[in-house]
């Protein structure tokens, strides 16, 4: 496999272990969302609590340029780190979520 294909199953991989457990109840459902032809991919809740509509995106993913940004981390879980263990290089993860001033002083790759 080339580093592009190794790349998206780490983040499929990661996404779906970050979204086991999870099950939807009547009203929210978990939805992970994998658009590999563009690189976007995703954990979303949506539904209803009561009258409120309910959108949530936790995590996002894209992988751009041979590398993985991380453009939204609402988990306590860090992220980046659990793909370096699962052996993606560190320059290639960007912290998008980050702003690219300050992303040349994290142990990550930048744009």
């Amino acid at each position: 496999m080339d580093k592009l294909a190794d790349y998206r199953q780490a983040v499929r991989q990661l996404l779906s272990r970050c979204t086991e457990g999870k099950t939807s109840n009547g009203e929210i459902e978990v939805q992970l969302v994998f658009d590999e032809e563009r690189g976007h991919y995703q954990w979303i809740e949506l539904g209803w609590e009561g009258h409120l509509r309910v959108y949530r995106c936790f995590v996002h993913f894209d992988i751009r340029e041979g590398k993985i940004w991380l453009q939204r981390n609402m988990t306590d879980q860090d992220l980046a780190e659990d793909l370096v263990e699962m052996g993606v290089a560190r320059e290639d993860i960007v912290l998008g979520l980050q702003p690219p001033y300050k992303r040349p002083y994290t142990d990550y790759g930048v744009a």
